[in-house]
């Protein structure tokens, strides 16, 4: 593979340095760096990134090609600067066998525009009756280290405890979609002042925050690893700092829309803001961006969740939760968090690469910009300013909230492993 130098990019948003890439590796950090023959990337003003890592995306592939598959989602992902993406079970059929999850593994690697590391889904058929083959799964080519039955909660107590047990003797980790089901039947929206003026169903704040509760006190009773997805009340985050502060092993991760978005856009009846949590009131958004700032929230996923057309191009109550977000989600935490003063870009690094590949156990990704370590890289333009279109998405899907919204930032270069998957905002 040939020599990159990348020139006067300012690592994790600090002076400006070269980096020179040498086949996988990043082969040195520093001022006025030579490489003979190296192709230049000329990087002044822009920051350079460790690739980032979604420990929360919705392929589709298997059984929903139609709104997604592993090829087009990690093309957007490449796109948003992500070099790792970890894939949720929620497919046709699910991820809770070894098969399964090493068919979207081998789809990954195939590809090649970003690592894809399965999650297993923690029930047979994400039912919830019945633990699914959480150590086959981890055994398998995948090496899975994460389960979630997101899109569905595991309710039962007994479940759960047996699921964080059964985790912890090879170090996983059990991420839980949290939403008690008795007390979000027929919900639409956000359970408020707004979902009572539109004559919605509401999905109230302590549906999430009871099962927070309760599995925080059962990963302290095991002694196991929870991860909260998708937080997204006052509540919730309370409930984490209370359960940090005991010591717990609990980590969070917020969405960007979660950070930008309020249940106020609900009025407009535009489907592409039913989600799931819902969008939540002003209070809770800062709160939310509270929270990542001081460390409470652990990191940002996406959860990229892509719909075909005609299931978001109908009215309200009929319509798909969910929304894309992986080409998005950089400019959308620029906008709120760090054009605002509340995150730097080393610590947007932090919640955004470091953190995810941690939690998730992602080998090689979430790594130092620095000599020796593996070239994943992105480099992003903060100065740019421009409108989302959505018809520019690598995703196959479209149901974006941002379109004709002006956002901040845009990723230029991803490289994985020393191989360029964009280049000057252009997919290879």
């Amino acid at each position: 593979m040939s020599k990159i130098l990348i020139r006067g990019a300012k690592v994790l948003g600090g002076e400006p340095q070269d980096v020179l890439i040498d086949g996988e590796t990043i082969a040195a950090v520093g001022e006025d760096l030579n490489a003979e023959g190296a192709e230049v990337v000329e990087a002044a003003g822009r920051v350079l990134l460790p690739g980032l890592v979604d420990l929360h995306t919705h392929l589709r592939e298997p059984g929903r090609e139609d709104s997604e598959t592993v090829l087009t989602g990690t093309r957007a992902a490449a796109s948003g600067g992500y070099t790792a993406v970890f894939a949720m079970a929620n497919t046709f059929p699910v991820a809770d066998t070894a098969g399964v999850v090493e068919q979207v593994w081998r789809l990954g690697r195939e590809h090649g525009y970003c690592d894809v590391q399965p999650i297993g889904a923690v029930t047979v058929g994400l039912e919830g009756r019945k633990l699914a083959e959480l150590g086959a799964m981890h055994e398998s080519a995948a090496g899975v280290t994460v389960f979630s039955d997101d899109g569905k909660c595991v309710d039962d107590a007994v479940i759960m405890r047996r699921a964080l047990e059964y985790v912890k003797a090879f170090g996983g980790v059990v991420a839980q979609h949290a939403q008690e089901p008795r007390l979000t039947e027929g919900a639409q929206m956000n359970e408020g002042v707004v979902s009572a003026e539109l004559g919605l169903g509401g999905w109230p704040a302590v549906a999430e925050e009871s099962i927070i509760a309760r599995d925080v006190l059962l990963a302290e009773h095991v002694g196991s690893r929870v991860h909260i997805c998708h937080l997204s009340t006052a509540g919730s985050v309370e409930i984490v700092r209370w359960a940090k502060s005991r010591g717990i092993d609990v980590t969070a991760e917020v969405t960007p829309h979660h950070l930008l978005l309020t249940d106020e856009m609900v009025r407009t009846y535009n489907p592409v803001y039913k989600v799931n949590p819902p969008l939540r009131t002003e209070r809770d958004v800062l709160a939310l961006r509270e929270a990542l700032a001081d460390g409470t929230i652990d990191i940002v996923a996406t959860d990229h969740a892509p719909h075909p057309h005609e299931d978001k191009d109908c009215e309200w109550a009929a319509a798909a939760m969910g929304m894309v977000g992986l080409e998005t989600a950089l400019s959308v935490v620029q906008d709120t968090m760090v054009d605002t003063g509340l995150l730097t870009w080393a610590e947007v690094a932090d919640r955004m690469s470091f953190a995810p590949a941690r939690i998730g156990r992602a080998s090689g990704h979430g790594r130092p910009v620095s000599a020796g370590e593996p070239a994943n890289l992105t480099l992003v333009d903060t100065a740019y300013r421009g409108s989302v279109d959505p018809a520019g998405f690598a995703s196959r899907s479209r149901n974006t909230p941002y379109e004709g919204r002006e956002l901040p930032g845009r990723v230029t270069h991803t490289w994985l492993r020393g191989k360029a998957t964009l280049v000057d905002g252009k997919l290879t």
